[in-house]
């Protein structure tokens, strides 16, 4: 194993709290002598098709303590997407089906295999229907009394509800004491999460002493800001997947603003500090570029990080429209355009197509549209292009 010094420093770098941090060297010092490594848990609840750069920045903080010798367990939260996070929410999420989880997590390990390394011998993969799916109503019970509704009330998100007058749900406050169940079915000894998730991690603390384990450490990761500086989601169109492609990739970075810079360039690249310095000394598009780059790099390699550069320059520097633009084929020759947006993957909902209408930012074959009910008639022999904006374009036609 690498000296655990040069961990700790990238444990600073990406992360803003860490709790049992007094006992964390002494745990690396130990874990090094005995040549037995830490389990690192991370879990992720597939709600979405995408894994974005927003939980990137934990999973590339799980493959520093896996390349200094220790072994990620990583959780797909098949179980708990059921329930579904209601960290960050100010009204009840709605639950997904088994069909929708399955169909979410399919390409999961995929995009997360871009950043860590899922080897068998290198990586330990869980899903934790494994143990909720054998789970009957006296174990949920059971697991119910590891705590107390004051104790899950003092979430902030719950007090912002009760404060609103807004309900929260007995099955919400569940969620925790799920996630803190993980941390005991697999005896973590240090759990990541984003900064949201310190109240969680918490409790897995709490449940792993009561089991009669040592405590995990609790690591939380600042969150990564979205392109328009709102928490990075799928559902606020502000997000990096990690299986767009590099051109988009590159296109959505430059539309970051100067002040969110800083931010990425600390918790989504490779840099060291002093070249990180160098780069936001210089002029914005410059450091943009690198920015752009550098993450591309990691996840579709240089070359195609110089493509990417390439195309943006000749599709928007020159105003000319890319030459991969995707397509779609739909069954319907005739579709309103809100519906057609979210039908050709532009959009997640209608209620997105909406607002985009509304701020001007949708044009069909070049010409700005607002109308969310006009028809837009599609044929089999040519396409209809739809743009959001510089960077969101997909033909689409019919079968």
């Amino acid at each position: 194993m690498i000296e655990p010094m040069q961990l700790q420093n990238l444990v600073q770098r990406f992360t803003s709290d860490i709790v049992g941090e007094e006992h964390f060297e002494k745990m690396l010092v130990k874990s090094a002598a005995d040549k037995n490594p830490l389990r690192i848990k991370f879990g992720i609840d597939p709600t979405f098709t995408d894994v974005h750069l927003g939980h990137a920045v934990p999973i590339r903080l799980l493959r520093a303590f896996q390349d200094h010798g220790h072994l990620p367990v990583l959780i797909i939260g098949d179980g708990t997407a059921r329930l579904g996070d209601p960290t960050g929410r100010n009204e009840q999420r709605p639950p997904l089906t088994v069909d929708d989880v399955a169909r979410n997590s399919a390409t999961y390990l995929e995009q997360i295999g871009t950043i860590l390394d899922l080897d068998p011998a290198k990586c330990e993969v869980r899903h934790n229907s494994e143990w909720f799916g054998d789970m009957d109503f006296f174990d949920a019970l059971k697991l119910a009394s590891q705590s107390t509704a004051a104790r899950l009330l003092e979430r902030d998100d719950f007090k912002k509800r009760m404060q609103q007058n807004q309900a929260v749900h007995l099955h919400e406050m569940m969620y925790p004491l799920m996630q803190g169940y993980d941390s005991v079915m697999v005896e973590a000894d240090v759990e990541l999460g984003g900064n949201d998730q310190l109240f969680n991690l918490h409790m897995g603390r709490q449940m792993q002493e009561r089991a009669g384990q040592r405590p995990q450490i609790c690591m939380t990761t600042p969150l990564l800001l979205g392109t328009d500086g709102r928490k990075m989601s799928k559902t606020y169109g502000n997000h990096v997947g990690l299986n767009a492609g590099a051109n988009d990739m590159y296109g959505k970075i430059m539309s970051l603003s100067d002040d969110g810079m800083p931010l990425w360039f600390q918790l989504a690249t490779t840099l060291t500090d002093d070249e990180m310095s160098t780069c936001l000394a210089g002029h914005p598009r410059q450091a943009k570029d690198l920015l752009a780059r550098n993450i591309i790099e990691q996840i579709h390699g240089a070359d195609a990080a110089a493509s990417a550069a390439e195309a943006f320059v000749q599709q928007f520097a020159k105003n000319e429209l890319p030459d991969d633009i995707d397509e779609c084929v739909l069954a319907q020759s005739s579709v309103k355009l809100a519906s057609l947006l979210k039908d050709a993957g532009l959009v997640t909902s209608t209620s997105e197509a909406r607002r985009m209408l509304k701020g001007g930012a949708v044009k069909v074959n070049s010409e700005a549209q607002s109308d969310p009910n006009l028809l837009v008639e599609l044929s089999s022999s040519g396409a209809v292009l739809l743009q959001i904006g510089k960077r969101r374009l997909v033909n689409v036609r019919c079968s």
